[in-house]
C-alpha cells in the first residue's frame, strides 16, 4: 500500500533521497511528480531514451518487484536551476515469482529547478556513461 510520499526536493541534493522514498513507497504516481513534463530517462533497451508513459511505465515496472532501492549520492554539481547528480543505486532481492532481482549502476542525472522552487529530473540517466538498459518484461 502506497505510503505518505516524501516531500518534493528543495534543494538538488535531495532528489536521491527523496527518489528513493517515493520509490520504495510503492506510489508510481508519487514517484512521477519528481520528473518535470518531457523528462528523459535513459533507460530502455540500449540506453534508448524513453519519455512520457513510457518513463513511468518504466519506473512502475521496477516498484512492482517490492524491492527497495538503495541510493548512495557520489556528487551534485549545481549551478542556478540545474544540476548534474552522480550517484550509485542498487535494487537487490528476491523477485514476486522467487528469482534473484540485481540491478543497479551509477546514475549521471540532470535536475531542475522548476518555477514552484523544487527540484525534478529533467534527465534520469541510471546507467550513467555506460546505458545497459533496464530489464525487459
Amino acid at each position: 500500500m502506497p505510503g505518505t510520499p516524501h516531500p518534493l526536493p528543495t534543494r538538488p541534493e535531495d532528489v536521491p533521497a527523496a527518489l528513493a522514498a517515493r520509490f520504495n513507497g510503492g506510489d508510481p504516481a508519487a514517484l512521477a511528480e519528481l520528473y518535470e513534463e518531457g523528462a528523459l530517462l535513459a533507460a530502455g533497451p540500449g540506453g534508448a531514451p524513453l519519455t512520457g508513459p513510457a518513463l513511468h511505465a518504466a519506473n512502475a515496472r521496477l516498484q512492482a518487484l517490492g524491492l527497495p532501492i538503495e541510493v548512495r549520492p557520489r556528487h551534485v554539481y549545481a549551478t542556478g536551476d540545474l544540476a548534474l547528480l552522480l550517484v550509485d543505486w542498487l535494487i537487490e532481492g528476491t523477485a514476486p515469482g522467487g528469482g534473484p532481482v540485481r540491478v543497479g549502476g551509477t546514475a549521471a542525472d540532470v535536475v531542475r529547478r522548476g518555477p514552484d522552487g523544487h527540484w525534478r529530473y529533467a534527465v534520469d540517466s541510471p546507467f550513467g556513461t555506460a546505458p545497459e538498459g533496464l530489464p525487459e518484461e
